[in-house]
């Protein structure tokens, strides 16, 4: 029953997603897809450091729309079978923030690996002229250092290999501080995800002014 739920979940959150046509205004749009840490679980979507960058862009006057397009639970195969739902609507820039539940699982590297490179090949097939951002992700001590060090390797992997701008740690600073995560010692605190937006701004930053026909 809870997998039927949590599938529905799925379908539903995705539909409402894909539905949602293109801002009116002109808008561009800046998506983040990602897990729970993009969701902004423990603390709500308001919250997340997707939304929190909507302000901050918002006070620049520059017209860009921030979708939050995380789920929480979500692995890397996962994503895969959703993001021809989320890619029905146009994306200017693509933020992908997947793996931490893959590296939790102990999910074979070389399958992470493969399956968000299929995700950015989807992007990029739908619109060649959308910037990727790769966002990375680093695994508690606990699992191994050849596994943990593989694991942190794949992203910056994917970044050259896809020309993609690269968050070489989403968490840096925040994971692993007791003050600035929730009791689960996974997800930060309201606090911890605005110092996430205070260090993920200046890559999306960088990767807006140098897109064409930059603000």
């Amino acid at each position: 029953m809870q997998r039927r739920l949590a599938a529905l979940a799925v379908i539903l959150f995705c539909a409402g997603l894909a539905g949602s046509a293109p801002s009116e205004d002109g808008r561009k749009t800046l998506l983040f897809f990602g897990d729970s840490l993009t969701a902004g679980y423990g603390v709500g979507k308001e919250l997340s450091y997707p939304s929190v960058l909507q302000a901050r862009i918002d006070s620049l006057g520059w017209e860009f729309e921030v979708v939050n397009a995380g789920l929480s639970g979500e692995t890397s195969a996962a994503g895969l079978r959703r993001i021809d739902w989320i890619l029905r609507r146009p994306i200017d820039l693509f933020v992908l923030e997947l793996g931490g539940n893959d590296g939790l699982r102990g999910i074979p590297l070389e399958y992470t690996k493969k399956t968000l490179q299929q995700i950015l090949d989807r992007v990029r097939k739908r619109n060649p002229e959308t910037i990727l951002v790769v966002a990375g992700m680093q695994l508690p001590p606990n699992l191994g250092p050849h596994y943990i060090e593989e694991f942190r390797a794949i992203f910056p992997r994917l970044a050259k290999n896809n020309e993609a701008h690269l968050i070489p740690f989403l968490l840096e600073g925040v994971g692993g501080e007791p003050k600035l995560m929730l009791p689960d010692g996974i997800h930060p605190t309201p606090e911890g995800y605005r110092l996430i937006t205070d260090m993920v701004y200046p890559h999306v930053l960088e990767a807006i002014r140098k897109r064409p026909g930059k603000p």
